[in-house]
């Protein structure tokens, strides 16, 4: 059984520096055995992966990918709480939030970015709990948001 860092170098992908938050916030806080993180959005190489509404601007495809990224970002700011990747025992809950064009109902189809990616890198403690929410309006005009609940491996 390979282990989730291992998993996330197969995917060729390198967990990102943790931003410093926008606000009055930390990016993740633990209680127990259970990390929280706050919601991330597709931030790659300090830049956002796409502007806009999904179901106008921006279409299922490159939202997707907005969300995989916002994965990630969430798994950097869980992984920073425990000291490393392979310390969380997995993924129990992903919250996905879409910004939507009026009439756009594929929230789950977006969200399912992050979570095919979070069963790449964790395989079965992967699996989890979900909601994939439609918005008007999301941070900077971000079209994804994703925060993640997962368990330390203690």
């Amino acid at each position: 059984m390979t282990s989730p860092s291992e998993n996330l170098a197969s995917l060729g992908v390198e967990l990102p520096e943790v931003p410093s938050p926008a606000g009055s916030y930390v990016p993740a806080t633990r209680a127990g055995n259970l990390v929280f993180t706050a919601g991330q959005l597709p931030f790659e190489d300090g830049e956002l992966s796409a502007t806009g509404k999904v179901g106008a601007e921006v279409s299922v495809e490159e939202a997707q990918k907005a969300a995989r990224l916002c994965a990630l970002n969430a798994l950097a700011a869980a992984a920073e709480k425990v000291g490393g990747l392979d310390n969380l025992g997995g993924i129990v809950k992903v919250v996905g939030f879409v910004a939507s064009a009026e009439g756009f109902t594929d929230q789950p189809k977006v969200v399912n970015g992050a979570s095919d990616f979070i069963g790449e890198v964790f395989g079965e403690s992967g699996v989890h709990a979900r909601s994939a929410v439609g918005v008007a309006e999301l941070p900077m005009n971000t079209p994804v948001e994703v925060e993640i609940i997962a368990t330390t491996g203690e």
